[in-house]
């Protein structure tokens, strides 16, 4: 048995040195696109275990990621539709870690716990009171939430993550969420480490609410040789709070806090079932497609009172406008980051596809607010339906990255050089290339992603002035074969002249032959069409890939920019439409019937000399 096990044990070695090896011997022009969720809840989460009563775990969620059947609370069997996902993070709370479920695991410190009704929702205890008794132990040296749960919780979770990790095929990080909610304002990030190598205990907003000493503690991580970053979520909750103007100490921002936030914070999330954190309507009038699953979040939660009305902070392009102001004035720029996209799921796994939602913990298409009570009843209609905040909620989406492999090294690396994307769910492979030595052909040559390496720097780049006139771009998309046509590409472009940050959308390369107009930068309407009675869509319209090499007519030599890709797919059915058809019921009148499935590439920032 022993020599069994020491075969076993050379195999998986052996095993990891060649992935390693073969990791380092791939050539940047041959990295692949792989997509994930780096973001998922379990009953290790006590939001999860409460409000969707979720009983299902860490090794769930990377079974679900895997292909496999995994429960829902509301008794359904839960199955990806598509391929599995190539990597997944568990990233659950790390403020009361573990409490509610090790109540009930015999192999957890407070097993059976003589309070246990006062922590777990039954027939005499309400979630409500529930919260209110966790809550109440926030600053309390209690055993229910003490030092013992949390460490018993975390080392579950990394045991789950190294059962279910398998270099090259696939990866599953291990990860948390750090949660602070100043006044119900999110700072919340989930922070994800490069190997198994973690310390004892997490990081939590039980120690400190300011992600500043997050960020301290991750660099002390650092110097101990364990390597982890964080990534911001739900800007769009922050009420401004998320890329401020100065730090949340109320303190002028210096280069210190910026390099330490880039160090540790490269990428944002920049979509989730709660919303898209891209840009605002308010913030980007001249945008037509700004208002992309835009959820109004209030700071009073209970009534829903006191919405959330500060957006300029709270979402990315203004922060990367914010950002190159800052880098212009004052010589450093904190906001210089890349995108992911995720799910946020609290049920273990998470509902990408639009006619198949089941995130939220809403089984029902009355509690999720796209029918209303008695549908069945002819003469019930949506009259006087007071439409639930939920019902705004997207599918959720997912991250992609561009790396040499799937293991943990590579794609971590890949979130560090921001080489990444992120997708509102379809599985849509996105490329972006700047540089001012492409070939005027590249567009159109086998060669294409090795002379964009050659003779310039991907997503997440830097692009440094030169006397060459202006850059080239290359612009890259390919749908998802499951899901729509290509509609557009479109460049965002953010740029400082006179000290003020302006910014413009501009479409590069139009489906069905159609040319941008020269005076308004957009595609014509390429007559893709949604019958809502069915929710069948064109078949004749729209395009497999996209592809163009783009001149920035706008181009200043001597302003800093941002360029970033958009990629949009024609017009379908949103998932509250689906439920309605499904009833044979009209759509919910106050909710967007169809939706344009998206994908943003990570920013490429032009320096002058």
């Amino acid at each position: 048995m022993a020599l069994l096990t020491r075969c076993i044990l050379l195999a998986v070695l052996l095993n990891s040195t060649v992935v390693q090896a073969q990791q380092a011997q791939v050539p940047a022009h041959e990295r692949s696109a792989f997509f994930g969720d780096l973001h998922i809840h379990t009953m290790y989460s006590f939001d999860a275990f409460t409000n969707g009563r979720v009983r299902t775990s860490p090794d769930d969620a990377y079974r679900f990621a895997k292909g496999e059947v995994i429960g829902h609370p509301g008794g359904l069997k839960l199955r990806l539709s598509g391929h599995p996902l190539d990597f997944l993070a568990v990233s659950d709370h790390a403020s009361y870690l573990g409490v509610q479920a090790a109540l009930s695991d015999p192999t957890s410190p407070t097993y059976n716990h003589p309070e246990r009704e006062r922590f777990v929702p039954n027939g005499k205890t309400t979630v409500r009171s529930v919260r209110t008794n966790l809550f109440a132990l926030w600053n309390v040296d209690s055993d229910v939430a003490g030092h013992d749960v949390l460490v018993d919780a975390w080392q579950k979770t990394i045991d789950a993550a190294e059962r279910h990790n398998d270099p090259g095929k696939f990866t599953a990080f291990v990860a948390y969420e750090y949660t602070p909610t100043p006044g119900n304002r999110h700072l919340h990030r989930n922070v994800i480490f490069r190997s198994k190598d973690a310390p004892t205990r997490p990081f939590s907003a039980r120690d400190s609410g300011n992600p500043e000493d997050l960020w301290n503690w991750l660099d002390d991580l650092r110097n101990r040789g364990i390597e982890a970053l964080a990534i911001p979520h739900n800007m769009n909750q922050s009420d401004g709070l998320a890329f401020p103007l100065e730090t949340w100490q109320a303190e002028p921002i210096d280069a210190d806090f910026a390099n330490k936030r880039m160090r540790n914070e490269p990428i944002v999330e920049i979509t989730q079932k709660k919303g898209a954190s891209e840009t605002h309507p308010s913030l980007s009038p001249n945008d037509e497609w700004a208002d992309f699953q835009i959820v109004q979040y209030y700071l009073n939660k209970a009534e829903n009172k006191n919405p959330i009305s500060v957006f300029k902070g709270g979402y990315l392009r203004d922060a990367l406008k914010t950002g190159l102001e800052m880098q212009v004035s004052a010589g450093f720029n904190p906001y210089e980051v890349g995108v992911i996209g995720s799910s946020d799921s609290h049920q273990s796994a998470g509902s990408y596809e639009e006619d198949r939602i089941f995130s939220g913990g809403r089984s029902s298409p009355v509690a999720r607010g796209s029918a209303y009570p008695n549908h069945a009843d002819k003469d019930a209609s949506w009259e006087d339906f007071w439409t639930p905040r939920q019902a705004t909620h997207g599918t959720g989406g997912l991250a992609g990255v561009w790396a040499e492999s799937n293991t943990r090294a590579s794609l971590f690396d890949a979130m560090r050089r921001r080489e990444t994307f992120g997708t509102s769910g379809p599985r849509i492979r996105v490329r972006f290339f700047a540089g001012f030595d492409l070939p005027d052909d590249v567009d159109n040559s086998p060669d294409l992603v090795r002379s964009a390496y050659a003779g310039g720097v991907p997503m997440g780049g830097e692009l440094k002035g030169t006397n060459n006139g202006a850059p080239k771009f290359v612009v890259w998309a390919l749908r998802d074969p499951v899901s729509g046509w290509l509609q557009r590409a479109q460049v965002i472009k953010g740029w400082v002249e006179h000290g003020r940050a302006s910014e413009a959308v501009f479409d590069v390369v139009c489906a069905d032959g159609l040319v941008p107009d020269p005076a308004t930068h957009r595609c014509p309407d390429n007559g893709a069409k949604v019958n809502l009675a069915d929710c069948s869509v064109s078949r004749d319209r729209g395009a497999v890939s996209l592809k163009t090499l783009w001149r920035d007519p706008t181009f200043d030599p001597n302003q800093h920019a941002f360029y970033y890709l958009r990629v949009l797919e024609n017009p379908s059915c949103r998932w509250s439409t689906w439920d309605a058809l499904g009833l044979g019921i009209a759509p919910n009148p106050d909710l967007p019937a169809t939706i344009q499935e998206r994908a943003w590439s990570s920013p490429i920032w032009y320096r002058p000399q």
